[in-house]
């Protein structure tokens, strides 16, 4: 049974292990002594390593033959340098890996569809040029390069360029609650999503069928704009719909971070993640997810069982 270490242990990477268990013999990297207790019970190994302390990853050196990395890039502060669009985390955990007797044969990566930057609502493959606007979008560039140059070296890099992930527990709610605006039509830009159930499964697909150097596009078959997204959550949770702005009154009302969202706009493309990993997606679109979220949050209150509503 072959050896997979999970870097970046979230919310996918749980919904990864009980799909990986019984095909691989699975490590978990945690940062957090804390974590190893729950990591250990669920049936993985964990490594307490941390990405931010190189010194501390060389035991992951030769562990594995294959690596799940979900880590994000650290969060730098915008001084305006280089050094702000550099994934020093990917960096330094290749130089690890690098470290051992031997390099892993299999890599799969989680980037992000930031990396396209403002298509101006266009339809965007993989062959789209990159053109981050973000300096965290720059350094999942950067971390892509960084893969794209070691899986020269022999090791399969697949990495699946990820756009905003929901399910029942990762939609917004507590924004819904608040009244944060949106864009009026006009103005309101195209966004995509993924539910997580669904980012895991194209996750495993990548492992079996992912192509060396290889990016997809990880996303469902939606063609929504932003405000449309946040009515039709607020419909199926029986919550006011937000207030719709113009773009000029929004740069007057919205926080930097919130108007950070709205800048972009593109209509993701997932040919490929179809024809090449063989996915069948089990939330099409993102009114299915919402939709089954919703039964679940009925299901619940009728049931008089404890739930708390999913927050953003």
């Amino acid at each position: 049974m072959q050896k997979l270490l999970i870097v970046g242990c979230g919310d996918i990477a749980r919904r990864l292990l009980p799909r990986l268990l019984g095909h691989y013999r699975v490590f978990a990297l945690v940062r957090d002594a804390e974590q190893v207790a729950f990591w250990r019970d669920k049936g993985a190994r964990p490594v307490l390593a941390d990405l931010d302390r190189p010194d501390s990853l060389r035991r992951i050196a030769g562990l594995a033959q294959i690596i799940i990395h979900l880590a994000p890039p650290a969060t730098c502060k915008p001084t305006g340098g280089a050094s702000d669009r550099r994934d020093t985390r990917t960096r330094w955990l290749l130089a690890a890996l690098a470290s051992g007797m031997s390099l892993p044969q299999r890599i799969v990566y989680i980037s992000t569809s930031g990396v396209y930057g403002d298509c101006s609502g266009e339809r965007v493959d993989e062959t789209r040029v990159l053109c981050p606007g973000t300096a965290r979008a720059h350094r999942r560039v950067d971390a892509e390069r960084q893969l794209r140059a070691f899986g020269r070296r022999g090791v399969v890099v697949s990495i699946l360029r990820v756009p905003g992930i929901y399910a029942a527990d990762r939609l917004p709610i507590e924004r819904l609650r608040r009244g944060v605006a949106a864009l009026r039509k006009a103005d309101d830009v195209y966004t995509n999503h993924i539910h997580a159930d669904d980012l895991a499964m194209m996750t495993c697909a990548a492992l079996r069928y992912g192509r060396g150097n290889r990016a997809y596009n990880a996303t469902d078959d939606s063609e929504i704009r932003m405000g449309d997204y946040f009515d039709l959550v607020a419909d199926r949770f029986d919550l006011p719909r937000v207030p719709r702005l113009s773009r000029d009154e929004a740069q007057e009302q919205l926080s930097a971070l919130q108007l950070s969202f709205m800048s972009e706009s593109r209509r993701l493309l997932n040919q490929r993640v179809k024809k090449e990993l063989r996915v069948r997606l089990h939330y099409p679109r993102v009114e299915d997810g919402v939709a089954a979220a919703a039964i679940g949050h009925d299901f619940h209150i009728n049931g008089h069982d404890s739930w708390k509503h999913p927050t953003s």
